[in-house]
């Protein structure tokens, strides 16, 4: 494939950069700092940046001004230009030791998000599914929500359990809920590989980032491994397609936990694939 060294996109350095979002009307990236619980962005101004007082950690767009952000407590919208926020549905708002983690809209207008404890207690965490105003759980015993992307047959979902080491394959039924159990996509224990964040670009392949790996691995919709690219941070955290042909892959990293971060560590990169992703989908709110 024809793919260009990974650039740095952002020079901000996140403590744990996750969810990045290409919003497709906008035409403009967006992401999170976790830990730092800050939604970033860039435009034809500069660097963007909102503060929360709470751990903010996936989006998907409702339209071209706003956005739904998981938290901690809540699904909410969010407008861009204003900075409002209006709660939707609650997340485990009662469970002081849990927040959000990874999260992508599906091809149905839902929303997957994952949630995790604070400090990666066993299995603290779940995925859940906002649907037509609901929030339903859909998978229990999570200890490190992952991986979550869609297939663009609207059939199939992928998720993971990081600890686990394994990226999981969930058949969908036509209104887009988990049809039967779920089906080891790609094992990665024997490489010792730590499956993170995860997209399906146009051609149906998974684009996987790679914990504590430098990389990112793209996997056929068989599982078989193609190839990687190396990112320049130990610990990269998920991929996203935008730009204006949706050839440009992006992807977060994260600093937590490096005694002295090396330039790249947790800053934001680019890189021209080549290969079309998928549009991010609406959520339907």
């Amino acid at each position: 494939m024809a793919m260009t060294v990974p650039q740095v996109f952002d020079k901000r350095r996140c403590e744990l950069g996750e969810g990045p979002l290409w919003h497709p009307e906008r035409g403009q990236l967006f992401w999170f700092d976790i830990l730092g619980k800050r939604l970033l962005s860039r435009d034809e101004t500069g660097a963007r940046q909102w503060q929360f007082d709470e751990h903010v950690s996936a989006a998907g767009w409702i339209d071209r001004d706003s956005l739904l952000i998981a938290s901690q407590t809540a699904l909410f919208a969010f407008e861009i230009e204003t900075g409002a926020r209006s709660d939707i549905v609650p997340l485990e708002a009662n469970n002081p030791v849990t927040r959000s983690n990874d999260g992508r809209a599906d091809p149905f207008g839902g929303f997957w998000i994952g949630t995790m404890g604070k400090a990666a207690e066993p299995g603290a965490g779940a995925i859940y599914r906002f649907f037509e105003g609901k929030v339903e759980r859909l998978f229990a015993g999570i200890t490190i929500s992952n991986a979550i992307c869609f297939a663009p047959d609207g059939r199939t979902a992928y998720f993971a359990d990081t600890v686990e080491r394994r990226i999981q394959r969930q058949k969908l039924d036509d209104a887009g809920w988990p049809e039967g159990a779920p089906k080891v996509f790609v094992d990665l224990s024997r490489d010792g590989l730590n499956p993170d964040g995860a997209v399906v670009d146009a051609e149906g392949c998974l684009w996987n980032a790679q914990w504590g790996a430098s990389r990112i691995a793209r996997y056929a919709p068989d599982g078989v491994f193609l190839s990687a690219i190396s990112i320049p941070a130990r610990q990269t955290s998920c991929p996203a397609f935008g730009g204006a042909e949706l050839k440009t892959l992006f992807a977060t990293s994260a600093a937590e936990g490096i005694d002295a971060p090396a330039d790249g560590d947790g800053l934001t990169f680019s890189a021209d694939t080549g290969i079309t992703g998928q549009a991010e989908h609406r959520v339907k709110v």
